[in-house]
């Protein structure tokens, strides 16, 4: 891959084109059917399959096994070449909410919005809980209350979702355009393949086929237009330890364009504040389980805690996310609330409730006394997943995520991000291939990394200023489909490159050297205030200055605060 020196500047970098002009060549055009390739890129494309490097094209039979991997049309084509800064603007949101249409939470629909619009979000998905009462008569029900809430707030985009008991597996995040059919297909959705309603949440090869048929179905839905789009986000995926790696890798492979990521982050992030500071005193994230029946036997104890607010999967350098990454698989991460009860507020559900009758909870009504055992925070205050959009629109925010230009933070460490591959010393500022996408360049050609912050300027929502201490570039190499499915490291993947940021800055700019490249690989970036880090689970040669195991009931997430970003690969050819 080259060697690297890296140099930092104070100023903003402009941003080059992402290749060296040339055509993408015929072998690594999925758009050409082989037929009409020659022996030679007949030949060529045959081995960047084998190799775990080049999607199956259209119709071909026989090559479907390196699906959903890099060079998959909708990665290696749809969204890679340049995209020019200024075609998309970065919009933050929160994809897992619940609200008095959920059994263990209380608020309106016009609660969560109007607290999240306040703190500065684009976008929200209503996400209550998958069970019988809620498939019976919640969908319908909550509808109303979806729309009325996006003519009240027509400044935010506001999503009917709702949260998937994942059939052999955890909860999931279901998202739907809106449209006249969004609820017929979230209530066939989830008749028919929620774990819960369907008895089927025990490990099992024949519910871990459910799970499938479920993600199946909402293709099916999308493909016959029943709705405009449909996507599928795990969530808290390490909590009790029961998203085993090759259910992951299935969902993923079996339905690329559904199946996109999971929860770099889990909400429930002040559930870990000390009871002596009046908080709850569980796990951070409520992250304070231990390995039970259904739990993947392969999970180290350490996985069951969160790591400087983040998932064990996420958090560690060479772990499950960068085993994916290594295999080529685009999956991406995001940060939510997942907020029911929020710690400190005075409401209660409201007198007379009867849910199992209803299916929601009556409005709430003020308590007097503040909620000292809650653990979550509201929309927005906390956690904040950005999605760089083409439009203000609902299709074109999906569109983000699809292609995971995300970045996640906490506490409002930064105020923006943008990281961009590019050909070395080409400067064109309107250049670059940003996040989630694929730089394609001839073997030999210099690549760069340029990552442009803008610190915060202003106190976040507990009135500290955050303070960016370090950013932290992740490497690794593209090593192919992974012969374990289970397997969940990346040995060839850890922090090349630990830039500090100067005090009094505004903006901060690094540069980062990959040399002349021969080899596909990926990188992803991070960043810190300092408070909190150790050693990386696999020692410092990967990871010297990490994330730190947070202690149950004793984690103020204010005083530990990260941001993480979905990676880039580079693809020599």
């Amino acid at each position: 891959m080259g060697h690297g020196h890296p140099h930092t500047h104070d100023h903003d970098h402009g941003h080059s084109h992402d290749h060296d002009g040339a055509p993408t060549p015929e072998a690594l055009d999925l758009s050409i059917p082989d037929s009409e390739l020659s022996p030679a890129d007949v030949s060529r494309r045959g081995f960047l399959r084998s190799a775990g490097l080049l999607g199956a094209a259209a119709g071909l039979t026989g090559a479907g096994t390196a699906a959903g991997v890099l060079g998959t049309p909708e990665i290696a084509v749809a969204h890679s070449g340049s995209t020019k800064q200024g075609d998309f603007t970065w919009r933050a949101g929160d994809h897992h909410i619940h609200t008095q249409y959920s059994s263990d939470a209380k608020y309106r629909v016009a609660d969560h919005v109007q607290h999240g619009v306040a703190y500065g979000l684009d976008w929200l998905v209503i996400t209550d809980h998958g069970g019988a009462t809620h498939a019976k008569i919640g969908v319908e029900k909550v509808n109303p209350d979806i729309v009325a809430a996006r003519e009240l707030f027509p400044e935010a985009l506001v999503f009917q979702g709702l949260e998937w008991n994942i059939p052999a597996a955890e909860h999931g995040t279901i998202i739907v355009h809106p449209g006249k059919k969004e609820v017929e297909v979230l209530k066939e959705f989830e008749n028919n393949f929620d774990g819960s309603v369907k008895g089927a949440s025990s490990q099992s090869a024949a519910n871990e086929a459910l799970a499938i048929a479920g993600l199946n179905f909402l293709a099916a839905a999308k493909k016959a237009r029943r709705v405009n789009d449909a996507m599928f986000f795990a969530n808290h995926p390490s909590r009790k330890g029961l998203d085993s790696p090759h259910e992951i890798r299935g969902w993923r492979d079996a339905q690329p364009e559904i199946a996109l990521g999971f929860e770099g982050a889990p909400g429930h992030q002040a559930a870990a504040i000390p009871t002596a500071n009046f908080g709850p005193g569980g796990g951070r994230g409520f992250y304070d389980s231990s390995p039970g029946a259904d739990s993947f036997p392969g999970y180290p104890l350490e996985s069951y805690r969160t790591w400087g607010g983040f998932d064990w999967m996420t958090s560690t350098v060479g772990g499950l996310w960068d085993s994916l990454l290594a295999e080529g698989k685009p999956w991406w991460i995001t940060a939510n609330s997942d907020s029911h009860n929020v710690l400190w507020d005075t409401s209660v559900r409201g007198a007379n409730s009867d849910f199992n009758a209803n299916g929601r909870y009556n409005d709430p009504q003020h308590g007097f006394k503040p909620d000292v055992t809650a653990g979550d925070f509201w929309p927005g205050f906390y956690s904040r997943t950005h999605v760089g959009a083409a439009g203000g629109d609902y299709r074109h925010l999906m569109d983000g995520l699809r292609a995971g230009r995300v970045w996640v933070d906490h506490g409002g460490l930064i105020k923006s991000l943008d990281v961009r591959a590019r050909v070395q010393g080409d400067r064109n500022r309107k250049g670059g291939t940003p996040l989630g996408g694929v730089l394609k360049v001839r073997k030999g050609t210099p690549v760069e990394v340029t990552i442009d912050v803008e610190l915060a300027d202003k106190p976040n929502w507990a009135q500290l200023l955050p303070v960016l201490a370090r950013v932290d570039l992740i490497m690794g190499a593209v090593t192919g489909a992974a012969a374990n499915r289970d397997v969940f490291t990346a040995p060839q993947t850890k922090v090349v490159k630990s830039f500090e940021v100067a005090k009094g800055k505004k903006t901060v700019s690094f540069t980062y050297s990959f040399g002349r490249v021969s080899s596909p690989f990926y990188f992803r970036v991070r960043g810190t205030d300092g408070n909190f880090t150790q050693t990386g689970i696999y020692g410092a040669a990967v990871d010297p200055v990490g994330p730190k195991l947070d202690v149950v009931g004793d984690a103020d997430p204010w005083l530990d605060l990260w941001f993480y970003a979905n990676p880039i690969w580079v693809l020599p050819y």
